[in-house]
């Protein structure tokens, strides 16, 4: 519990002294007669707190809430509450935080919410209240797809985290609308789709009932996505080699581009691609110790791509390497001037405009 801010206590705080003034008031209207003492009910729940703009949020029910954010569970006979459970997830509260009408709790973020009950539970010493509520995954995460170079009718595993019920789309852009995309299987952390038609230089996206995230690259803007792409000619200069086909770590897809460096080494790789569309080029870089490489295009100005023992992805944008009108040659080459590197790039390819 400290990581909770001091806003969000504030807020429950005054939204516990209103809801005290409230049943106070609805009291004094009883003229007299007596108070609940039945089982407990459960009549709505709505959310508690602060908008993202300072404003207070309105007693709005609810039947859906997001982890990590304070909700105020109204009903009648709350006040002998012993335990409170989402999903069957004994869920911490504060006995300041309950009267006879409300209970102000906090979902906490380890609370299940794939094949779960969608249920919350109140026990009090009175009985047990049952009620309708679905707790909401986070935001999808969206780490990557194989194959990016693919087309109509292709099947791509998409991966990431918190694919519940996803629905997956060609994402909306300044002038094309959304598309539907087929799901044809689908588990919390992959995702297998149908490419549809005219899908090239469109990126995806997948939301769940939290909401979207698109993917980074485009369909149709690799180099590489586990196997090169238009090279035409190129090689090392020296050392042991490459090897398009490691399948020992990656970044995205299956596999990635492992070259041992000796010191100083390097090579050039030649294509014919033209940079229209694009405005910069993507990569993810590796390396069996921290280090550097020298990255030119075209023959034009070096860019020194830092290399740590974690995969970094980076886009580098035109401007920084002579802003190219085409891709005609890429030149790699250790830099790091103390005996070498083995380093592996994955997920090389172009950046839209």
């Amino acid at each position: 519990m400290k990581n909770i801010k001091i806003v969000s206590l504030a807020a429950c705080m005054a939204w516990m002294l209103s809801l005290m003034l409230f049943t106070s008031c609805s009291n004094d209207d009883n003229n007299g007669s007596e108070a609940y003492s039945g089982p407990p009910v459960i009549e709505s729940v709505s959310p508690s707190g602060y908008n993202e703009d300072g404003s207070m949020k309105p007693l709005t029910p609810v039947t859906v809430g997001d982890p990590k954010n304070y909700y105020v569970i109204h009903g009648k006979g709350l006040l002998s509450t012993t335990k409170i459970y989402f999903n069957d997830y004994d869920t911490y509260f504060r006995p300041t935080f309950v009267t006879d009408t409300d209970i102000i709790v906090l979902i906490d973020e380890n609370t299940p919410y794939a094949n779960a009950s969608n249920k919350l539970k109140v026990v009090t010493k009175s009985g047990t209240a049952l009620f309708d509520f679905t707790v909401a995954p986070p935001v999808p995460t969206f780490s990557g797809f194989n194959f990016i170079n693919c087309a109509e009718g292709d099947q791509v595993t998409i991966k990431g985290k918190y694919f519940l019920n996803p629905v997956v789309t060609l994402a909306k852009t300044a002038t094309l609308p959304e598309v539907p995309v087929t799901v044809v299987s689908s588990t919390l952390e992959e995702i297998v789709i149908k490419v549809p038609a005219n899908a090239d230089k469109r990126y995806l996206a997948v939301t769940n009932i939290s909401g979207t995230a698109v993917s980074k690259e485009a369909i149709g803007t690799a180099l590489y996505d586990d196997k090169l792409y238009g090279m035409q000619w190129g090689g090392p200069w020296a050392g042991k080699g490459v090897d398009f086909e490691y399948d020992g770590d990656s970044y995205q897809g299956e596999k990635s581009w492992k070259w041992e460096f000796g010191q100083w080494d390097g090579g050039n790789w030649g294509f014919n691609v033209d940079m229209t569309p694009y405005k910069a080029i993507r990569m993810a870089v590796k390396g069996s110790k921290n280090g550097q490489v020298n990255f030119s295009v075209n023959g034009g100005p070096n860019y020194v791509i830092p290399v740590t023992t974690a995969w970094v992805y980076m886009e580098i944008p035109l401007n920084k390497l002579g802003d190219p009108t085409s891709v005609t040659m890429l030149t790699f080459q250790e830099s790091n001037n103390d005996g070498g590197n083995t380093v592996l790039f994955d997920d090389i390819g172009f950046v839209l405009k």
